[in-house]
Parts: structure tokens; sequence; C-alpha cells
């Protein structure tokens, strides 16, 4: 059974700002987390290894559409204890679509994981995962992600429709142009 959950992605200006807003209203201290991503070409939706340390990853796959605000995401997960010799056999077999490096300050707030994110080569950014269980409806995690919208005071202009290894794709395309 593949978990659901709801997610929504924004650009953040005021990194500080936004860090103290979440942490009046989240369930304790956040954890920094150093993620490296790695995208391999997958035509059913997205494969990445995420490298949390030298012996500690996770394959992820996932399907969820590209649009802005909140949207449905499905994903599977398997731990692996050598993300290294995976990334290159996976690279191999499918070929790499791109790396996405990041330090993530994970908040929880009830069934909700917030993620502050500095995207090497990106910026900052603000996701968010309102975590589905079976019996929940995506317009009840929705009602969710929308009132945390509101609470954070998050425009509808910075919300972003794109994973960041999209989003880094096309910044290098344009400078390669």
């Amino acid at each position: 059974m593949m978990a659901r959950n709801i997610e929504i992605k924004a650009k953040v200006d005021d990194f500080s700002a936004l860090y103290e807003k979440i942490a009046l209203i989240s369930d304790g201290l956040p954890d920094i987390i150093e993620q490296d991503d790695t995208f391999f070409i997958c035509p059913h939706g997205r494969l990445k290894l995420r490298t949390l340390a030298a012996d500690r990853g996770e394959l992820i796959f996932y399907q969820r559409p590209d649009q802005a605000g909140p949207k449905t995401s499905f994903y599977t997960l398997s731990e692996t204890h050598d993300p290294d010799s995976l990334r290159e056999t996976l690279t191999l077999a499918y070929g790499a679509a791109g790396r996405v490096i990041k330090q993530r300050t994970l908040f929880m707030l009830g069934q909700t994981r917030l993620h502050l994110d500095r995207v090497k080569g990106l910026g900052d950014y603000l996701e968010f995962e309102v975590v589905l269980d079976e019996n929940e409806t995506p317009e009840q995690g929705i009602a969710i992600a929308e009132d945390l919208l509101e609470r954070l005071g998050i425009d509808r202009q910075e919300l972003v429709d794109q994973a960041y290894v999209d989003l880094l794709n096309q910044k290098g395309k344009h400078h390669n142009a």
C-alpha cells in the first residue's frame, strides 16, 4: 500500500521570520537534516535516492501532479545502508536526471511535516506534507494545508508547482543557453 500525503511548496523570502512563525506553532524543536537527493530517469513517476549519511539512505518512488497549491502525492520508500553503491547501480541502469542538495529544517505539527529547505543553487523554500491516514480523504488534508498557509501568511503567488530538481534543471538550461 502506497502512503499518501498532501503537499505544498512555496518560495521563502525571509527564512528567519518564517522559522520564528513555525517555531511558535510546531510540536517542539526541529531536526536539521542534510539531504543529498539523486533523481533517476523514471517514466512512471519520480525515483530518487536520498543520502542521509554514508551508511544510510532511502530510495523513494513517488507520483504527484505538478501544480501550485495542495496536491496529493503517493509514495513508497525503501531503506539502504549503502547509498553510494546504489546510486552507481541506478545511474548505470536508468541514467541520472539531476541532483538536489539541501539542508532541511524539519518541524512537526500534528500529522504535518513542515520543511524549511535551503536548496543549493536555488534558495530557500517551505514545503509541507500533511500525512494522510488510510481513512482520511485528500479534501481533509487540503483543508489542513490551506489553514496552515493562512496561519503562516503564505501568499498564493509564492506557491511553486515544480520539484526542486526541475527548477534546478531549468536554471541550468538558462545558464547554458
